[in-house]
């Protein structure tokens, strides 16, 4: 038996007075936060909804997203994070797909207007019973016509609810991907694959629970959601929490909250690195850092030891996916750390690179990295054939291209062909390339990344106008910008007549990022 839930019920019960969140000066104790999520998850099964149910949910980095993550666990109960920058028709897919039962939705903001996005979502997905609205004000009525409010189900509950015990094989999360190829698709992972994976990073890390997290990284993401919240609980320390990251900001924070352990992806890096805040003491946020972590995509060299440098504190590398919980190797505290290097696997688990006639390929030459081991999801929901197609005799075969030198450090050559990853985000082209074709005037599109200095690569769209039509770049750029995520839909579009083929009708992308 064993639920992920058990790491926040124990922390609460070793130091039930001690911060476990803090949000803006708001702080929440570990106690707080225990009996808040016992009580939701109270409601939700006098509502009927517990054991191997799926729920979903869309917050940003607020408190109310690790109390309803582990009310969910604590029913029974699958948590499904989604993106919060999705649209309405992204949503209702992942709802429909996942076959969520209920959908917690933060009421949105002027910036954030996720709380209409969701109720239009809602209202497309058919099996999805229940809306309760996450409002900034527990206290307040549900903006959202239909929903109840988080608040409801707080004021409902009983803290005294003894968590559903699950088995260890038990799915936990379902965690959206594209995977290596093709359309969205949910890893499921289960209660043994997320906690070895928390228990991990807190040894790799060397995490206490004297430690102060910045949470900036979205919960919703693993990176973020394991390596930081739950390895964080797991370990007893306080979680500052950001909910979007804008340099300065994070900058005030670091120093204010005398935060010990950032995390985050190379842009932010970047961005750190070429930004001041009057009044804010580089030398006090270098005193109070211990260590960095940098995961999502390639740190540059230049940015790494610039930001080394400024800061005087060690970013640690290491590398995973969402198929692998995510963690799947890394650099460490106690070890020596090799810059450009992603590291050494973590315990209990097993990589080698693979070359394409499925030999293992000596340190040195580069071809596709193998994962296998305790952090490897269950497989593709609802998609055995998807599943079978990346996971073969207990190896997960990632697509990323690496390799390794002879002290059995792994460095990362390239990311999947086709895939983009603009400001640590995973974009697949795929997707926004079958939304380009559903415009009337285009008939043919590619989508391919392009290098930026800030985002490490932005979003580009080749399209070829159908017959008669006339496309203006602009107005497709504005008309993607409505129908995807603010961080999926190109920046530029490029018009052609013709786009260059292989002999078997093959787009040759490599020619178009070429130029």
């Amino acid at each position: 038996m064993l639920n992920l839930c058990t790491i926040l019920e124990e922390s609460a019960l070793r130091q039930p007075g001690k911060d476990a969140f803090v949000l803006a000066g708001a702080h929440l104790t570990y106690a707080e936060v225990d009996a808040a999520s016992s009580k939701i998850a109270h409601s939700l099964q006098a509502r009927g909804i517990g054991r191997g149910d799926t729920i979903a949910i869309s917050c940003p980095n607020l408190p109310a997203f690790p109390i309803v993550y582990f009310a969910i666990l604590k029913a029974g109960a699958v948590v499904v994070p989604l993106n919060i920058l999705l649209k309405a028709r992204e949503i209702a897919y992942h709802l429909q797909d996942s076959q969520a039962k209920a959908y917690f939705c933060f009421e949105g903001t002027p910036e954030l207007a996720m709380g209409t996005e969701g109720v239009a979502a809602f209202a497309a997905a058919d099996d999805c019973e229940l809306l309760v609205a996450i409002t900034v004000d527990p206290a307040a009525a549900s903006p959202i016509e239909g929903a109840v409010t988080l608040g409801a189900l707080l004021a409902a509950g009983n803290a005294a609810f003894e968590s559903v015990g699950t088995a260890a094989d038990d799915t936990a999360v379902i965690l959206y991907t594209s995977g290596t190829t093709g359309q969205s698709k949910g890893a499921e992972l289960s209660h043994s694959n997320l906690f070895m994976n928390a228990r991990c990073s807190v040894d790799t890390l060397r995490y206490v629970s004297e430690d102060r997290l910045l949470l900036v990284l979205p919960l919703f993401h693993s990176f973020g959601q394991v390596v930081l919240m739950n390895a964080g609980i797991l370990v007893g320390a306080t979680m500052v929490l950001v909910p979007r990251f804008e340099p300065g900001l994070v900058m005030t924070t670091l120093e204010r909250e005398g935060i010990t352990v950032f995390a985050g992806v190379p842009t932010m890096y970047w961005a750190l690195l070429h930004h001041e805040v009057e009044g804010v003491s580089i030398e006090t946020i270098a005193g109070q850092l211990r260590l960095c972590a940098s995961g999502g995509a390639s740190l540059p060299l230049e940015v790494l030891r610039g930001f080394e440098e400024k800061f005087q504190v060690p970013i640690l590398e290491g590398y995973g996916l969402s198929e692998t919980s995510p963690v799947a190797c890394f650099n460490r505290v106690d070890r020596e750390r090799k810059p450009g290097s992603v590291g050494t696997p973590i315990w209990g688990v097993r990589m080698k690179i693979v070359g394409d006639a499925g030999d293992t390929l000596p340190p040195g030459e580069a071809g596709e990295i193998a994962i296998k081991g305790h952090n490897v999801m269950k497989g593709y929901y609802r998609r055995p054939e998807a599943t079978a197609e990346t996971v073969r005799d207990g190896w997960l075969f990632t697509g990323d291209i690496g390799q390794t030198d002879g002290d059995g450090f792994f460095y990362i050559v390239d990311r999947t062909k086709d895939m983009i990853i603009r400001s640590g985000f995973n974009v697949y082209p795929r997707e926004i390339e079958e939304l380009l074709l559903e415009h009337p005037g285009i008939s043919l599109a590619a989508v391919v990344g392009v290098a930026s200095d800030s985002l490490g690569e932005e979003i580009k769209a080749f399209v070829v106008p159908g017959p008669g039509a006339e496309l203006v770049e602009d107005e497709v750029i504005a008309w993607s910008k409505e129908r995807l995520a603010a961080y999926k839909y190109p920046r530029f579009v490029e018009v052609r007549d013709r786009l260059p083929m292989t002999a078997t009708g093959k787009i040759l992308k490599r020619a178009l990022r070429e130029g």
